[in-house]
């Protein structure tokens, strides 16, 4: 019975919490289809084809497991903040930022890699 009280008391935070949740899905939706949209381009050159395609599958599967951790980070977060909330306790999560940013970071690279070759052969 307690437990729903304290739920209602902070049912504004816990709102916010669940929309702050639904925005990191959504972003590791987009970057998985970034990863998609790496792994489908096709090189018709012969020279770099090769490199082509290995950037072009490394940028497609980390996007997929990017995603996937954050998901499973936004996930755990979630949790823990509910939790948090009802205890008063509250605590912004730094974790994820940084997992998501050098995520993206790192598979931007990649694509620059990736869009150089296009461009150039």
């Amino acid at each position: 019975m307690e437990r729903k009280r304290t739920d209602f008391k902070y049912v504004q935070q816990h709102l916010a919490n669940e929309r702050t949740f639904l925005a990191w899905v959504r972003t590791a939706i987009t970057i998985i289809g970034l990863g998609f949209l790496a792994a489908g381009v096709v090189f018709r050159t012969t020279t770099y084809e090769h490199i082509g395609h290995t950037l072009a599958a490394i940028v497609g599967i980390g996007a997929v497991l990017v995603g996937g951790v954050v998901i499973a980070m936004a996930a755990a977060g979630y949790k823990t903040k509910q939790k948090r909330i009802n205890e008063e306790s509250f605590e912004s999560p730094s974790a994820i930022i940084w997992f998501a940013a050098a995520g993206l970071a790192l598979m931007s690279a990649f694509l620059i890699l990736l869009v150089i070759l296009l461009l150039l052969y």
